[in-house]
């Protein structure tokens, strides 16, 4: 969440199932924080109806960072790419529920932007015996998706259009990481740029995030809030 917000967002709507609910506002101020129905903690079905009256307000959806796996999850996850038409973002567990219900994936119409690490890759169904730029290309062609794989050369692909990252370095290897990218990309997505270049966006934007934090503090010890913290001098 403050991941888009760091990185232009206008608004920026953080949905969390309702028993955690306080402690995320507690601890974010400017995110609309939104209590979603639960169960054991993760989302309950009946979220879904809830997503169903936000959607009209939101001009990009990110599914995926943190919300475990659970049959709630997985039916809210495959809810937001059957009802939302604008593009989606699954990153995370969201990436991981998909991975059983890739015909979700072929039949949008909206764009779609998976965000996978190497074995996240290989749940899709991705793999990386030849070229990992031949492999993401040739997964994103069969998931009608663009493909954000992420690594030492972050590859951004839709089959056709390529890119390879070569900002970003080894102090970002930090649990969190993952989700400020993700929330960038969101972000860009919601300001209207197309899909495939705000993924390449994203990832020049993270990784020249943490450059600027190994630049001041060093790589051991980075923390995805030193990144948050960098994201704006990028915008000047």
């Amino acid at each position: 969440a403050m991941g888009a917000l760091r990185s232009g967002a206008g608004l920026v709507y953080l949905a969390v199932p309702d028993s955690i609910y306080e402690i995320e506002a507690a601890k974010l101020t400017e995110p609309v924080i939104l209590p979603m129905p639960d169960r054991d903690g993760k989302f309950s079905k009946r979220a879904c109806a809830c997503l169903r009256k936000l959607f009209d307000k939101m001009d990009a959806v990110l599914v995926g960072p943190g919300i475990g796996q659970s049959r709630g999850t997985e039916a809210v996850v495959k809810f937001v790419l059957q009802n939302f038409a604008g593009p989606v973002v699954l990153d995370a567990d969201g990436i991981n529920v998909i991975a059983a219900h890739k015909d979700i994936l072929r039949g949008r119409n909206g764009s779609t932007i998976l965000t996978p690490h190497d074995g996240e890759f290989m749940r899709l169904g991705g793999g990386l015996s030849h070229t990992r730029m031949n492999a993401a290309a040739e997964l994103a062609l069969e998931l009608n998706s663009i493909i954000l794989l992420k690594g030492h050369r972050t590859l951004i692909t839709d089959g056709r259009i390529c890119f390879e990252n070569h900002t970003g370095n080894a102090g970002m290897a930090v649990g969190g990481s993952g989700d400020v990218l993700a929330g960038i990309l969101v972000s860009l997505l919601g300001q209207g740029l197309p899909p495939i270049e705000a993924a390449a966006c994203s990832a020049y934007l993270h990784g020249a995030a943490g450059d600027i934090c190994r630049e001041q503090i060093g790589e051991y010890g980075m923390l995805p809030t030193d990144m948050l913290n960098a994201l704006p001098r990028l915008f000047k």
